[in-house]
């Protein structure tokens, strides 16, 4: 879709796939990288009925009130994105992923439980969490990674180093296919399980579920195979 424009001196980047085609920018200039400017502020009863009406707007699935609710709270979410991330960059993609978030599940958006601004700060919440288990992962996995390297430099003349890794593609081949593409997700795409749970529509509880059964299944037929080629 057009990316939406605000009249922000400074805006981030609106949702890239959300609504397709359908959403009306409103009059401006073009957005630049950056958060985006929010809109002014009116009294408190005046705000308090633009909440009402952009959240009816949004459950409704009206493109155009979706535009005005990333105007009117964009530079909320990346605010609070960035002073917890410390980097803008990647409070840019959170902000994308909190109204995308947003846009997809409007209908789970409920005025009696609380302000329209209270729901995509909890969201946002949820996504920050979810960028800093994903950095922890990284950072995990990189130490990870240069151990073991070092380990198959040192042991890359022994024939069993080599038979370890054809044991491990094999079994995982072997997994069902939806274990094995959680376990691909979790392990090469660097996912949670919770934006596995998103990606691939599984409640969460079933992601959970297969991971340990995926996991476990490997355990034990790594641990079996492994007499057989010491």
């Amino acid at each position: 879709m057009t990316a939406l424009e605000t009249p922000a001196r400074t805006t981030a980047a609106p949702p890239r796939d959300a609504p397709e085609h359908r959403v009306s920018a409103p009059r401006g200039p073009r957005p630049v990288s950056g958060p985006p400017h929010a809109s002014s502020y009116g009294t408190p009863e005046s705000d308090e009925a633009e909440h009402a009406e952009l959240a009816a707007g949004l459950v409704r699935g009206d493109a155009d009130c979706f535009a005005r609710v990333y105007v009117r709270w964009g530079t909320l979410v990346h605010t609070l994105a960035a002073r917890s991330l410390g980097d803008v960059r990647e409070a840019e993609d959170v902000t994308q992923q909190v109204f995308m978030a947003a846009w997809r599940g409007r209908a789970g958006y409920h005025p009696e439980r609380g302000p329209l601004p209270g729901w995509l700060v909890g969201i946002t919440r949820r996504k920050i969490a979810d960028a800093l288990a994903a950095r922890t992962r990284r950072t995990e996995l990189a130490a990870a990674s240069a151990a073991r390297q070092q380990v198959l430099d040192a042991d890359s003349a022994r024939p069993e180093a080599v038979l370890d890794r054809v044991l491990v593609t094999q079994e995982l081949s072997r997994l069902p296919q939806t274990q094995r593409h959680i376990l691909c997700m979790a392990f090469f795409d660097d996912l949670t399980q919770v934006q596995i749970a998103e990606r691939t529509g599984l409640p969460l509880g079933t992601v959970k579920s297969h991971a340990r059964r995926a996991l476990q299944r490997l355990r034990r037929a790594l641990a079996d195979a492994a007499p057989e080629v010491r």
